[in-house]
C-alpha cells in the first residue's frame, strides 16, 4: 500500500481525508468505508501528529476564548502539523482542511489561536463574539488593511492583535483586529484582512475518535509494520550479535520497539538515565519493562550535567555538549561493557524529525559506538503513522504524551519548546524553579538581561534570523560579557596514555559563530572525516594521529609519539578557530590548488576534490590565534574582512600595507598583511 503523502513543488505536502468517516488517512484508501478520500494540503515537511489528551481542551478553550464556542471542533479528529515559527507553531487540520494555526507568543507568553478561511467558514454560523462586517471597499483585499470608516458591524469586545472574522455581503474570511473593539470605528486601519471568499462549501465531518482513525488506516498500519519487520528480519538473518532496541521513553523508540518484537523474540532494552528525565519517564521505562518482561538495562549519568554546567554554560540547540556529555559517553560504555561482542540496536530515529535525519537509511553506524549498528525501521513514518501503529498494537505510551508535549526528552533541553518549558512549570514547578533560578544567575554573571532567559535566547549561541530579528525588535543586548574572547585550558599535555601511545587533551573556549556543522569542513583539509550533528562530535584521522572535537570545545587526540600527538592537537585546534572564526575572506578559496574551497557562511568543503593537503591553512590569518591561546594569553575574536583581497586594485601598494582584518598575528596595531 503507498502512502498518500507526497511533496509538491510550492512547498506543500497532499494527504487525504475521509469525509465519510470524519478523520486523516494515511494510505490510498479508507480501511472501514473503502473510500479513497479527498485531498487536501499542509505545508512542508508534513510531520502531521493528532491532537490528543490536554491539547484538546486547550484548543477547545482558545476557540471559545475568540469566538465564544468550540462546536466546529468538539468530538471531531483534529490534527496537528508542525510549521516554522518562533516556538510552537501548528497549523490546526480538521474536516479535511487546514481551519487555523496554534501559536506561541513567545512576548505574550501564552498559546494563541489564528484563523484561517476554512475556519473562517467553519465558525462564522455560530460564532457568537469577534465578528466584523464590512463595506465599501473592493478589489484584492487579502492582507489589506480596513479603516474603520468601512466597519459597519461588530460583535464582542476584543483588544488588538486578536483573531476575527470578518464578513462583506456574501463573502465570509479570517481577519485581525488592528486596534481594540472600542476603537474600530475611528481607526484609519481597523482590520486586516487575512482571507475573504463566498463560502466553499466543503464536506463537515461527523464525529471520529482515535478508534475511528486506527479503523480507518489498519490496512495502511499493517503494511507498515509488515515491511518493517521483513526488512529487521532480513538484515538480522546469519548474524550473531544480540538485537536491542534504544528505549528512550518516547512515542518513536516505542513504535521501533513494537516492530522489533514482531521481528525478534524479547529484544533487551536500553535506556540512558541522563540524570534530566521527567519522573513520569523514569516511571513509565521501568513499569513498560517489567509488564512485558524485558531486560531493561540503564545507563546512569548521575550528576554529569551539574558537574559541567558551570564549564560549558547552560547547554543550546547548537551547543549541545550534554549530548556528549550525559548521553554518548554513558552508553558507550554500557554497550561495550554488556555486549562485548557488539549488538544490532533498533532506534526510532526519523527522518521527518529534522534536517539532519533526512537522508537516514534502514542501516546506519555511530563511529564513537564502534560495536553497535543501528536499525531505523521507522524512519519514513510520519507522528500520525506513528501514533496510529501504537494505538493499534494498544501499546502503552509516557502519559506526559496527554499533557500537551510533542516531543520528550530531559525536562531541561533547549530544544524543547518554550511552550512545553511553561507545560514544565505547571506539572513540575520544582523543577522548573531551579533550572530557572540557574539561568537567571547565569544570565547576570555575564551581563545579561533577564529577557535572555524569560523569552528563550539562552536556547541557541548563535541567534536564527527569527531570534534575532524578535531581540532586534526588542532592543536586547544578547552577547555574554565575556563571550568574545578565546582561551585554551590544557587538561593533559603529550603524554603516555594507558591505551598505548600518546595523547592530549583540553577545552577551548570560542565564541561560536556558525553551526558545528563548519568544524567538519576545517577538519576535512586535514584528514579523513566522520561526523555526528547530533552530538556535534567530529573525528579526524590524520597522518600524524587521530583527533576527537566536541561541541562543549573539547579536544581529545590520539598519536604514535609525542611529537605526533603535538602536531595533531595543533591541527585540530586550528581547524576548530577556522571554522568558528572564519571571516570570510575567501584567501583560503584563493589557495586552494584543487578549487575544493567555497566561501558560504564559512568555508565549506567539497569532499570530492579536498586531498587534505593542507595549504589553505597557511594562507589563513585566523590561525594564528593559535599560538596566542597556547601561551594562555587572551585574544579578541577577529572582524569580517572589510575589503576582499580578491580584487588587487582595492589594495594599493600592497608592499608594507595593511588590511584592516583584525590583529597583527604578532599583537602589533595594524591588520594582517595583504597577501
Amino acid at each position: 500500500m503507498v502512502p498518500a503523502r507526497t511533496n509538491i513543488a510550492n512547498g506543500k505536502e497532499i494527504r487525504r481525508w475521509c469525509d465519510r468517516c470524519g478523520t486523516l488517512l494515511l494510505g490510498s484508501k479508507c480501511s472501514r468505508c473503502g473510500s479513497e478520500g479527498r485531498e487536501f494540503e499542509i505545508n512542508s515537511p508534513g510531520d502531521i501528529r493528532p491532537c490528543m489528551g490536554d491539547s484538546i481542551g486547550i484548543l477547545e478553550d482558545l476557540f471559545t476564548e475568540a469566538f465564544g464556542t468550540a462546536q466546529p471542533i468538539k468530538g471531531k479528529s483534529v490534527f496537528f502539523n508542525k510549521i516554522p515559527g518562533e516556538d510552537r507553531t501548528d497549523e490546526i487540520v480538521a474536516h479535511g482542511n487546514v481551519i487555523g494555526v496554534l501559536r506561541f507568543d513567545i512576548a505574550a507568553d501564552r498559546l494563541k489561536v489564528e484563523l484561517r478561511q476554512a475556519g473562517a467558514e467553519l465558525f462564522d454560523p455560530v460564532a457568537t463574539k469577534n465578528i466584523v462586517r464590512i463595506f465599501g471597499v473592493s478589489g484584492h483585499l487579502k492582507g489589506k488593511g480596513v479603516a474603520g470608516e468601512n466597519v459597519s458591524e461588530s460583535i464582542g469586545e476584543f483588544d488588538a492583535e486578536e483573531p476575527l472574522i470578518l464578513r462583506k455581503g456574501q463573502k465570509v474570511g479570517p481577519g485581525v483586529s488592528m486596534v481594540p473593539s472600542g476603537e474600530l470605528k475611528n481607526a484609519e486601519k481597523a482590520v486586516r484582512v487575512r482571507d475573504l471568499n463566498a463560502p466553499s462549501g466543503f464536506p463537515v465531518s461527523p464525529d471520529a475518535d482515535r478508534s475511528t482513525f486506527v479503523e480507518c488506516n489498519a490496512g495502511h498500519l499493517k503494511a507498515l509494520e509488515k515491511t518493517s519487520v521483513n526488512e529487521i528480519k532480513a538484515f538480522i538473518q546469519g548474524r550473531r550479535q544480540p538485537v536491542t532496541v534504544s528505549f528512550s521513553g518516547g512515542k518513536d523508540s516505542l513504535a521501533a520497539y513494537g516492530i522489533t518484537a514482531r521481528a525478534v523474540k524479547d529484544p533487551e532494552l536500553l535506556f540512558t538515565n541522563t540524570g534530566l528525565e521527567f519522573p513520569e519517564t523514569l516511571e513509565y521505562v521501568e513499569a513498560f519493562a517489567r509488564k512485558n518482561g524485558l531486560v531493561l538495562h540503564v545507563a546512569e549519568a548521575g550528576t554529569a550535567f551539574r558537574d559541567n554546567v558551570d564549564t560549558f554554560g547552560p547547554p543550546a540547540k547548537d551547543f549541545r555538549w550534554c549530548c556528549k556529555v550525559c548521553k554518548l559517553g554513558p552508553i558507550s560504555e554500557l554497550i561495550s561493557k554488556t555486549y562485548p561482542s557488539g549488538t544490532i540496536t533498533s532506534e526510532g530515529n526519523r527522518s521527518l524529525e529534522s534536517y539532519s535525519r533526512a537522508d537516514t537509511g534502514l542501516v546506519t553506524r555511530n563511529p564513537f559506538v564502534p560495536n553497535q549498528i543501528n536499525l531505523n525501521p521507522v524512519r519514513d513514518w510520519c507522528a500520525a503513522e506513528i501514533w496510529g501503529y501504537i494505538w493499534m498494537r494498544g501499546l502503552d505510551y509516557n502519559p506526559l504524551y496527554e499533557r500537551d508535549f510533542e516531543r520528550i526528552g530531559c525536562y531541561l533541553c533547549a530544544s524543547c519548546l518554550a511552550s512545553e518549558w511553561r507545560n514544565t512549570s505547571r506539572i513540575h514547578p520544582d523543577m522548573y524553579r531551579d533550572w530557572e533560578e540557574y539561568l537567571h544567575r547565569y544570565a547576570e554573571r555575564n551581563g545579561l538581561p533577564p529577557e535572555y532567559i524569560d523569552m528563550g535566547f539562552w536556547r541557541w549561541k548563535v541567534l536564527p534570523p527569527k531570534m534575532k530579528q524578535l531581540a532586534e525588535g526588542l532592543d536586547l543586548k544578547m552577547e555574554p560579557k565575556n563571550g568574545s574572547g578565546l582561551s585554551l585550558k590544557l587538561m593533559k599535555g603529550a603524554s603516555v596514555c594507558v591505551a598505548g601511545g600518546y595523547s592530549m587533551e583540553a577545552i577551548v573556549t570560542i565564541p561560536r559563530n556558525r553551526d558545528f556543522a563548519y568544524v567538519e569542513d576545517a577538519l576535512r583539509t586535514v584528514g579523513d572525516v566522520k561526523y555526528s550533528p547530533e552530538f556535534e562530535i567530529a573525528l579526524a584521522k590524520m597522518k600524524t594521529g587521530r583527533a576527537r572535537l566536541f561541541g562543549g570545545g573539547q579536544v581529545s587526540v590520539t598519536a604514535e609519539d609525542a611529537k605526533g600527538a603535538e602536531r595533531t592537537f595543533e591541527k585540530a585546534v586550528k581547524a576548530l578557530l577556522r571554522a568558528e572564526l572564519c571571516t570570510q575572506c575567501g584567501i583560503c578559496a584563493k589557495a586552494c590548488p584543487r578549487k575544493a574551497i567555497r566561501i558560504k557562511g564559512g568555508m565549506k568543503v567539497d569532499p570530492e576534490k579536498c586531498i587534505s593537503c593542507g595549504k589553505c591553512e597557511t594562507s589563513c590569518m585566523v590561525v594564528h590565534y593559535y599560538d596566542k591561546i597556547m601561551a594562555g594569553r587572551s585574544a579578541p575574536a577577529p572582524q569580517a574582512c572589510g575589503t576582499r583581497p580578491q580584487q588587487k586594485s582595492q589594495h594599493p601598494g600592497n608592499k608594507g600595507k595593511c588590511c584592516p582584518r583584525g590583529p597583527r598575528p604578532d599583537g602589533r596595531k595594524g591588520g594582517n598583511r595583504c597577501r
